[in-house]
């Protein structure tokens, strides 16, 4: 993905205070608002400008953006590792965005953007009297944590780390960790969030404090891929195991089965393995899992093997396989 530089996005040094990030910001979004600007990419640029000041004005925002800019290159190719974005922490809510909430006009944000700060929907400010402040309780905090498949499949106890602003007694948020330990349920899907009562800030005087949600993403894997509740995964087949049939040995994560190929198979066929996905969760349904089918030629690197390719060719003289592109 493209590394999102949004102090070049606002013309201003990465030591702006807020004052000149909100200054910044209202200028530009008077000159590229899409209901007066004559510039051409002006609902572009607009956007651009409401995502950036969204990262920044926020000072938990901003200590997470600046954690990441350390070690990234804005406008380059941005090739992060792995669980790059997991376990920062955010006070939770609705992402305040451009005008009417939304940044742009259809709400959306960079796949940057989400990456590192998530969506965020629907999490509360706190639950504490709003005209009682000082007996109100702790905001709710929001963070993402990428897990391995298999850990779904059966349920696991992690501890991870999370990176939490604190904030200084000049006003500016540092990052400081946090390890807790967490158990994650089986069946859990990909965007859905665990809920850790009191794990949030901590509320005013005696309040109590709020809720830490946690946003679950899968770690990549080499092997298998997830849709929902589906699992999805290649089955490698020699040329003549797709044209026979055979019964092949299936390494699921959740453990080896044989699998049944039936006669006549080509590349891409899906057979599907019913509740064999992700285990249902909650009220839901076990996910199905996918083998598609991958039809592997041997290499003619041997002079049998040429002349067993030449013998196949000629047994199968009135084959064409281009039929079907061919006027």
């Amino acid at each position: 993905m493209e590394f999102k530089d949004y102090y070049r996005t606002l013309g201003l040094e990465r030591s702006a205070t807020a004052d000149q990030i909100k200054r910044a910001y209202r200028k530009l979004a008077r000159k590229y608002h899409p209901d007066v600007s004559k510039e051409p990419d002006a609902e572009a640029r607009f956007k651009e400008v409401a995502e950036a000041h969204e990262a920044l004005c926020d000072v938990e925002r901003r200590a997470a953006y600046d954690a990441i800019d350390k070690d990234a290159q804005g406008g380059k190719a941005f090739k992060p590792a792995p669980g790059w974005s997991d376990g920062f922490a955010f006070e939770g809510g609705e992402f305040a965005g451009g005008p009417n909430g939304a940044n742009g006009p259809d709400g959306s944000h960079s796949s940057f953007f989400e990456a590192l700060f998530g969506r965020q929907a629907g999490r509360g400010k706190g639950r504490g009297a709003p005209h009682d402040f000082s007996q109100r309780a702790g905001a709710d905090q929001h963070a993402k944590v990428s897990i391995a498949l298999l850990d779904a499949y059966r349920g696991a106890e992690r501890t991870i780390t999370l990176h939490v602003p604190m904030l200084d007694a000049g006003g500016a948020a540092r990052m400081q960790n946090k390890r807790i330990q967490i158990r994650i349920p089986k069946g859990i899907q990909a965007g859905q969030h665990l809920r850790l009562a009191g794990q949030g800030h901590a509320g005013a005087s005696d309040a109590p404090p709020g809720d830490l949600y946690l946003e679950i993403a899968f770690l990549p894997d080499a092997r298998f891929r997830v849709e929902g509740g589906d699992v999805f995964m290649d089955l490698p087949l020699a040329p003549w195991e797709a044209a026979l049939g055979a019964t092949v040995a299936l390494q699921t994560p959740d453990g080896e089965l044989a699998l049944t190929v039936p006669p006549a198979s080509e590349s891409g066929r899906k057979l599907r393995l019913k509740g064999r996905g992700l285990p249902a969760f909650n009220a839901g349904a076990a996910g199905d899992l996918y083998a598609v089918l991958q039809v592997q030629l041997p290499p003619a690197d041997t002079q049998a093997a040429e002349d067993a390719y030449r013998s196949m060719a000629a047994q199968f003289s009135a084959f064409n396989p281009r039929v079907s592109v061919q006027a």
